[in-house]
């Protein structure tokens, strides 16, 4: 997520004042004379304005670079619709994400479903978005689903020939890459994955995790259906790899505004990133992004199932998000891609 770059003085004092008057503001004419006529204007703080940026945070759920180019662009159609100042930022960690909003450090934030739950939960945040995807009818759809990949030439044809293997999750906080995954293994062998796999591993995102498994770092990962076509991937890891496996469906992710942000503001923010994904750009930023085909409004009893997912597992996601390792190094993709 990036920072807008700032102009001359004389352009900041003049964007203050464009803000002040797109939100409502007015001033009232000091006495001719007086100290407060003399004295000497301090910046702004309110929200949106040059000194004050809203934040906008990116879950680091793939690639940093593709994540930080899509987030840019969204950063750039929301200045230009709302007239207010930016901020972008790409935590290191899902769980950092929350962080940020629970300390009111981050405003709006993109985040995976079980990280609405959780911040939901501690009354960080509120979801106001969520993701449309096509199905493999090219029809929109609510929800996705979560998959397991091994090596194609592995020998493994389901779930019980990763027993006593390495395997690779995407983060504690990650709904397709960690807790559905999760319940799925739990239903098909009766134990834990701790006690299921010889080793388990958190690879930091998506992409990490599918790139573990074509480089032979682990025998078995878990991620979204199809995070192996997310762009930068080696030309031939659908051939060397192959889904063993699937979990779902999963409301889809989306898009949630901190505790105490003015609802006027939130309601404009929301119809510039509907008006900006119905645009020919923004179609293919949200898409690059986390491979979004749409919008649609939603309250906290969407991610509901969710929220019933981890108290079936067990999990107590906070406390696995606050004792997770940092993420491995991201894997390099072969010279075949």
């Amino acid at each position: 997520m990036r920072i807008a770059v700032r102009g001359p003085v004389v352009i900041a004092l003049a964007l203050g004042l464009v803000i002040t008057a797109c939100s409502g503001g007015t001033t009232t004419p000091s006495p001719a004379g007086s100290a407060a006529a003399t004295a000497t204007a301090k910046p702004t703080d309110r929200l949106g304005s040059f000194n004050r940026p809203i934040v906008l945070a990116f879950t680091p759920s793939q690639d940093l670079a593709r994540v930080t180019a899509s987030g840019n662009k969204i950063k750039a159609s929301l200045e230009k619709a709302t007239a207010l100042s930016w901020k972008v930022s790409v935590p290191t960690s899902y769980a950092a994400v929350i962080e940020g909003m629970c300390a009111g450090s981050i405003d709006i934030a993109f985040l995976a479903p079980l990280m609405m739950v959780l911040a939901g939960d501690k009354g960080c945040a509120t979801p106001f978005l969520a993701a449309l995807r096509k199905d493999d009818t090219g029809k929109l759809a609510t929800t996705y689903q979560s998959q397991i990949i091994v090596r194609a030439d592995s020998g493994i044809t389901d779930i019980s020939g990763l027993k006593g293997k390495k395997f690779a999750f995407t983060d504690a906080v990650s709904t397709s890459g960690y807790l559905f995954p999760t319940l799925l293994v739990k239903d098909k062998t009766g134990q834990d994955p701790k006690a299921f796999f010889s080793s388990t591993v958190f690879a930091g995102g998506h992409d990490k995790a599918v790139l573990a498994v074509y480089q032979g770092t682990v025998d078995g990962a878990a991620s979204f259906i199809d995070a192996r076509t997310l762009a930068g991937m080696p030309a031939d890891i659908m051939e060397k790899t192959k889904r063993i496996a699937t979990a779902g469906p999963i409301p889809n992710d989306g898009a949630a505004y901190r505790k105490g942000f003015p609802d006027d503001v939130r309601a404009q923010i929301q119809k510039a990133l509907e008006d900006y994904s119905k645009t020919t750009d923004g179609a293919a930023t949200f898409k690059a992004l986390y491979s979004w085909d749409g919008m649609q409004s939603v309250d906290t009893s969407f991610y509901d199932p969710v929220r019933n997912a981890a108290k079936l597992a067990g999990l107590d996601i906070q406390q696995e998000a606050n004792k997770t390792a940092p993420p491995t190094p991201s894997p390099k993709p072969s010279a075949s891609g």
